[in-house]
């Protein structure tokens, strides 16, 4: 299945963690989170089209028009229970995706868990930069930290990444919130101190879009915390998914 690149995968795992990239990221930058969980837990990554083996393939520009064709996707394997998780735009296509499998009649998420990333109804940090020139775009991709040194160094490589970079961004940068109920599904939102992208006012945002709990969790780091806290952040799922109701399905402990 195009969409998805799956590890953990067993007899015994009882629930999905679908793992929702960052802009310009891919399936296999979570792929080492798979060894982080007991048998039980099967880790799939989203892949989207314009980069790794769907590199030939149009990015998505809209977000709206992402969730539609990946709801519609990953319909026959969201077989609860299952949890969501989003880093930065990642968050955004989670939460949406929610929204979109409860307006179609869809099964829900024992959780949805948003990483580094605003409230939707909160307006998006920063000035947009999915127009600028090229070089000016790559000085601020820089700056973001989430982007290796050696790939951006590398003129032909950045030649064959930008496109979907920019398209990512440009997802993310004309995404436009419409207002509809709180979900039901309890929400944990992850973010690093040092963020500078994301105010913790923002994060706490997120509570106002459920009826349901909400955590908020902070790690040493920046915006990619992700990577340099990994291994604090996997304890913090460990225990989120515990809280969520999947304990005795994972065998975890809260």
């Amino acid at each position: 299945m195009k969409w998805l690149q799956c590890r953990g995968a067993s007899s015994l795992a009882t629930l999905r963690l679908f793992c929702f990239p960052y802009a310009g990221g891919g399936a296999s930058v979570l792929r080492r989170w798979a060894t982080a969980f007991p048998p039980t837990v099967e880790v799939c990554g989203i892949q989207l089209p314009g980069r790794g083996p769907r590199i030939r393939e149009a990015p998505y520009t809209r977000l709206s028009s992402l969730v539609d064709d990946l709801g519609e996707a990953l319909r026959p394997y969201l077989q609860p229970p299952f949890v969501f998780f989003g880093h930065s735009l990642g968050a955004l296509v989670g939460f949406e995706l929610v929204r979109h499998l409860r307006r179609h009649g869809g099964p829900s998420p024992v959780l949805l868990v948003v990483s580094g990333c605003s409230a939707p109804h909160r307006p998006l940090p920063g000035s947009p930069i999915h127009t600028l020139p090229d070089a000016e775009f790559l000085e601020k991709l820089d700056r973001l930290n989430g982007t290796p040194r050696a790939v951006l160094d590398e003129p032909e490589l950045m030649q064959l990444l930008l496109p979907a970079l920019r398209a990512d961004f440009e997802t993310y940068e004309t995404y436009v919130y419409s207002p509809e109920p709180p979900l039901t599904t309890p929400i944990s939102a992850y973010a690093g101190l040092q963020d500078t992208r994301v105010s913790h006012e923002h994060l706490e945002a997120w509570r106002e879009q459920t009826t349901a709990d909400f955590s908020l969790r902070e790690f040493p780091g920046g915006h990619f915390f992700l990577h340099t806290a990994a291994a604090l952040l996997m304890e913090a799922l460990c225990r989120d998914l515990s809280r969520a109701g999947a304990m005795t399905t994972l065998g975890l402990h809260a």
